[in-house]
């Protein structure tokens, strides 16, 4: 049965900022607690406005940073927005066509790749290989682009420049020397001047201007501050976050953004929110046909929807749109709520890897906004909005259950079912699968868990079209049959989001 968040529409400045009975505070925590977050930044957009920005626990643990408003974060795969905008900006002054090939502006690139355009590099639609995958890869190496570029330059194209999309930072590193090599400006001081200090951004670099945010090395006086005593400029001062491995050892912040164009963005989360809502608008980009190159779906010329630009992913309901990734030692989510009745937008950056923000963030969003509720119950189920339609969801994910050696039991076309009854149902597929060894170890537990095995996910289309893929939280079984302290459960709660989340996006 469908359930809405709230049953009265909230105005904005409502106090009453929660979702199916629980505050943001309390799904930030516990989702914390669950991922083993040490610290995050929030920060919520109701355009114009920025009602809230919250920081929660350590942005640097070994120092005792407190995350705060003015923490930065190196921002990840957001940083492609940022070359994205770059990019059209130089289109909108007619210095770059974007149906150009890429040769013509840069000469030295093999001939196999000269004939990309420079929208397809944008679109990640180039078949271009991905220099990250490459052997000796190093993320600082500096030199000539062809240096750069390392062995991967030699690489055959994935597939015919654009037939299909395959995420790639070699296109975005690309994208950063066009940019150089037409504006007659370096890549950083491109987006400094034309984004960054458009627009105000205070706590907004790359990682070499992380110098230049004046920050106290608190380890000199027992972790704790004394600079603002004296100095007004380490009154709630700006400060990099930190990120530590297994061992206690620091993460590199250079490793975390080092690649020109699709990583190398330092930013408070209060800051990207700013930066979007300039970005949602005419600001950054003026004319509204050319932002929607960069955040609009598109066809492939086999008719297939794409729905994904520059690190944009594009959704069905009320217009969502997300900018999602790790790098390492961090992880960065930026939503937008594209929807005329209200403009919501959910950052949240913190400071561990391999973090999926997504159905946070729907729900974070549903507290601000009914509308954005998914309309099911998210305390009982897993959910996630699918950018693909049904039969295609289904299909990447008995592909991702392939992959992993987990054997399928049996799938059920329900849509099919109730055809051959003579009766309508909107496409609705559930997948049943899972391991024997694992699943028998809880059977061993408590036998009567065997009525939750084996696992299921479901994938159905909704009345406004949008794809949904959900399961039961494993963690309210556990509860209900007194394994909530079960090895097993949140190992195979991780496992059944991996699942979802390779169904769901395209990349």
């Amino acid at each position: 049965m469908n359930t809405r968040g709230h049953s009265i529409m909230k105005m904005r400045g409502s106090a009453d900022i929660s979702y199916l009975g629980r505050t943001v505070d309390q799904m930030v925590w516990d989702f914390m607690d669950k991922e083993q977050i040490d610290g995050l930044t929030l920060a919520i957009v109701q355009a114009p406005y920025i009602p809230r920005v919250t920081g929660y626990g350590y942005s640097d643990r070994g120092q005792k940073r407190l995350a705060s408003p003015n923490t930065m974060w190196p921002v990840g795969p957001v940083s492609q927005a940022f070359a994205a905008v770059a990019v059209m900006q130089l289109y909108e002054q007619g210095i770059v066509d974007v149906n150009d090939p890429a040769g013509n502006y840069l000469p030295e690139l093999p001939d196999t790749w000269k004939a990309v355009t420079v929208l397809c590099l944008l679109r990640h639609a180039s078949g271009i290989a991905d220099y990250r995958t490459a052997e000796g890869f190093d993320p600082r190496r500096g030199g000539t682009l062809t240096e750069r570029l390392g062995p991967v330059i030699c690489q055959p194209l994935h597939f015919t420049p654009g037939t299909d999309v395959e995420q790639s930072a070699t296109n975005f590193l690309l994208l950063t020397e066009i940019v150089e090599r037409t504006s007659g400006m370096s890549y950083h001081d491109f987006v400094t001047e034309r984004q960054i200090h458009y627009l105000g951004l205070q706590h907004t670099g790359f990682h070499e201007d992380l110098e230049s945010f004046p920050h106290e090395d608190v380890s000199l006086t027992d972790n704790v501050h004394q600079a603002f005593k004296s100095d007004k400029q380490y009154i709630n001062p700006t400060e990099p976050a930190a990120s530590y491995h297994e061992d206690g050892t620091l993460f590199n912040p250079a490793d975390a953004a080092s690649l020109p164009g699709f990583s190398d963005i330092w930013a408070s989360a209060q800051d990207i929110s700013h930066w979007d809502i300039g970005l949602a608008g005419s600001v950054l980009i003026h004319n509204p046909e050319n932002r929607a190159l960069i955040y609009a779906p598109w066809k492939l010329p086999d008719g297939r929807t794409v729905p994904a630009v520059a690190g944009w992913q594009f959704y069905h309901h009320r217009g969502l749109m997300d900018i999602k990734g790790s790098v390492p030692g961090y992880s960065s989510f930026l939503s937008r709520f594209t929807d005329s009745s209200e403009l919501v937008c959910v950052t949240l950056l913190a400071n561990r890897e391999g973090v999926d923000f997504t159905n946070l963030g729907r729900r974070i969003a549903g507290a601000y906004g009914d509308l954005l509720s998914t309309n099911y119950d998210d305390n009982r189920l897993y959910l996630t909005e699918g950018q693909i339609p049904v039969k295609e969801t289904v299909e990447r994910l008995e592909n991702a259950l392939k992959a992993q050696d987990i054997p399928l039991f049996a799938k059920f076309d329900h849509a099919k079912n109730a055809a051959d009854a003579g009766l309508t149902l909107r496409p609705t597929t559930v997948l049943v699968f899972g391991s024997p060894k694992v699943g028998t170890g809880l059977m061993q537990a408590d036998q009567s868990i065997s009525l939750e095995l084996p696992l299921r996910i479901s994938i159905w289309e909704d009345e406004a079209g949008s794809t949904w893929l959900a399961f039961p939280r494993l963690d309210n079984m556990a509860q209900e049959y007194g394994l909530s302290g079960h090895p097993v459960i949140p190992k195979m709660q991780s496992l059944l989001e991996k699942l979802v989340r390779t169904a769901a996006n395209v990349y």
